[in-house]
């Protein structure tokens, strides 16, 4: 699975898991509660976006402005 087909926190997770952090720890080195990082983890939806960088910058991510995937109109 490529990073981007993976959702945030599960990018997080898979990354975090990899590199032999629990969740505690990984808090500690973004400056963020292991509670944030449940959260991030399970996909909460009101994380915000400050801390959520903060995280990924242990793993040398941030978040951007990408294209979003459009559904194709249905042609009649």
């Amino acid at each position: 699975m490529t990073h981007n087909s993976l959702s945030l926190g599960e990018f997080v997770r898979s990354r975090r898991k990899a590199s032999r952090f629990s969740q505690r720890d990984l808090g500690e080195l973004a400056g963020v509660g292991t509670r944030f990082i449940s959260e991030l983890e399970r996909g909460k939806s009101t994380v915000r976006v400050n801390e959520v960088n903060k995280v990924l910058a242990v793993f040398g991510k941030q978040l951007g402005i990408v294209d979003a995937p459009r559904e194709e109109a249905d042609e009649e």
